[in-house]
């Protein structure tokens, strides 16, 4: 028994890497004939999932023995259900019987005229060899009957699947999203659908982009606060002048100032100007921020670093249109937007009472929310290209395009500094590049092994511990694609402690709040 066993399962794995190594580029066909030769062997109901990370769900792409509708009710989020937690913990699961398991939810409705008492359930994680680090892309599940002895064996056989399927599987999931931004262009140039128009510095086909252009159009021709949220580095400030160029005050004054980098005596300055001798050093009077920007646009970027006296006087400036000089007894009325951004948690720094909620509210009126680029991963290379040749017209080089070994390390990188991150590496890469292609080692050593290109080996002995603390922490968001909850655990820590050395070093700013 166990030597037919035996056979049987050598025999699916000769056939399923056959179908894997056999040329041609039917992705979906080869993976559905996997599926059917799992049917074969006795593994039934079998299912590919992927997680869409930029939509927080996984929906089941690929299956065998379920109808078109079955398949379509199989929606889950991160946790969700069995295929949820392998999703959330990338490890398998096996069920011995279903019917003994709460967290099995059949949420495909496949087995509700079976006997639950006689079937055994298998999902494991797919991961790809091609991402650094262990990034899960989906699962691979079937049903068995149930045996006495059931065993781990069972699961690394389909674990071992799972791994040769995996680079097929992403290649397949940057398809269906190649696809999916193919057929968005094609609607909006057949009129089927009107797709907002995107500025024309702005670079993303990604459906989140193609959602804050679509913001960007709506907001534009009003004069409605915005609020721009998004990790440091997404392009805060290139949404906040599209908005303000394709809107009625285009043709005015766009001022922008960033709050965290004012020294906190001279904001009042800076921002609502001063009178002669208003202060030690005040030789002349000056206008602020806010007058500088009369009749067109203030951008303010880190809005959440301003201390409470400021957001008094600004919150009088936003309700009024009026604001007074320091040092003057006279007020003045200003017509300007504000647009403001942060890469903060707001709501918890109105909870612990650094931000005045009434503030926050005359601000937020209308958020957008710029997605950090480790969540839109096919707008990556149009970015670099961009950057390159941008760069490569910049420096005078002739450097034309990009290996794709460097494409490869550029797509499975988290990015914790985005957008910014980006171009700083390809214009590095610019200027290293020697026979006009960009190869993977004239990118940054952060790419290549997790470790921090800005540390050093030489200094004091708290210089060096924080530089190797800094490459650790880099390290382990590399391995964890950016998960903070999977990086705590893999360092034996807590999240809360994890978060705290992240912002202390600079790398990351409320990586999982989404808005």
């Amino acid at each position: 028994m166990l030597t037919r066993q035996r056979d049987c399962q050598l025999d699916l794995l000769y056939r399923i890497t056959h179908e894997m190594l056999a040329p041609g580029d039917d992705l979906p066909d080869r993976l559905e004939r996997v599926l059917g030769h799992l049917a074969d062997c006795g593994m039934e109901r079998g299912m590919i999932t992927m997680l869409d990370a930029a939509r927080d769900e996984i929906s089941i792409e690929l299956s065998h023995g379920l109808s078109p509708s079955q398949r379509e009710r199989g929606r889950y989020r991160p946790g969700e259900g069995i295929i949820g937690k392998v999703i959330e913990r990338g490890e398998p699961f096996l069920i011995s019987r279903i019917g003994d398991e709460p967290l099995f939810l059949d949420r495909t409705c496949s087995r509700k005229d079976l006997d639950w008492s006689s079937i055994s359930f298998i999902c494991v994680p797919i991961t790809s060899s091609r991402a650094l680090g262990r990034e899960v892309i989906g699962t691979l599940s079937v049903d068995c009957a149930w045996r006495s002895d059931m065993s781990d064996d069972d699961v690394r056989l389909l674990t071992v699947i799972a791994m040769i399927i995996g680079d097929a599987v992403k290649n397949y999931r940057d398809h269906c999203e190649e696809i999916r931004s193919l057929r968005l262009e094609r609607q909006r140039d057949e009129g089927e659908r009107h797709e907002p128009r995107r500025p024309e510095y702005m670079i993303g086909t990604h459906h989140a982009m193609v959602d804050v252009f679509g913001l960007i159009q709506q907001v534009a021709p009003t004069d409605i606060t915005v609020l721009i949220r998004g990790e440091s580095g997404t392009g805060k400030e290139l949404v906040a002048r599209a908005i303000h160029d394709g809107g009625p005050r285009g043709d005015r004054p766009f001022v922008s100032v960033n709050c965290a980098a004012l020294p906190e005596q001279l904001v009042a300055s800076e921002l609502f100007g001063h009178v002669r001798g208003a202060y030690t050093g005040a030789d002349s009077a000056r206008r602020g921020r806010f007058e500088l920007a009369d009749g067109g646009t203030l951008f303010l970027d880190e809005i959440g670093e301003i201390s409470p006296a400021i957001q008094v006087k600004l919150l009088r400036v936003l309700q009024s249109g009026e604001l007074d000089r320091l040092g003057d007894e006279r007020t003045r009325r200003v017509d300007v937007r504000v647009i403001a951004a942060t890469n903060a948690n707001l709501e918890k720094a109105i909870e612990e009472g650094r931000f005045r909620e009434d503030l926050y509210y005359r601000l937020a009126v209308f958020p957008i929310y710029l997605p950090p680029l480790r969540e839109r991963t096919s707008d990556i290379t149009l970015l670099a290209d961009h950057f390159l040749e941008k760069h490569a017209e910049l420096h005078g080089r002739n450097v034309v395009r990009l290996s794709t070994p460097a494409i490869e390390l550029l797509t499975s990188y988290f990015w914790p500094g985005n957008v910014r991150e980006l171009e700083n590496c390809i214009a590095r890469a610019v200027l290293l590049a020697r026979d006009g292609v960009i190869r993977s080692h004239h990118l940054p050593p952060t790419l290549q092994t997790g470790q921090s290109s800005g540390t050093t080996k030489r200094g004091s002995f708290e210089e060096m511990m924080s530089a190797f603390e800094r490459e650790i922490l880099i390290e382990a968001m590399k391995n964890a694609g950016g998960n903070q909850a999977r990086a705590a655990r893999a360092l034996k820590t807590t999240p809360r402690i994890l978060s705290y050395r992240l912002k202390k070093h600079g790398l990351l700013e409320d990586l999982t709040r989404r808005d």
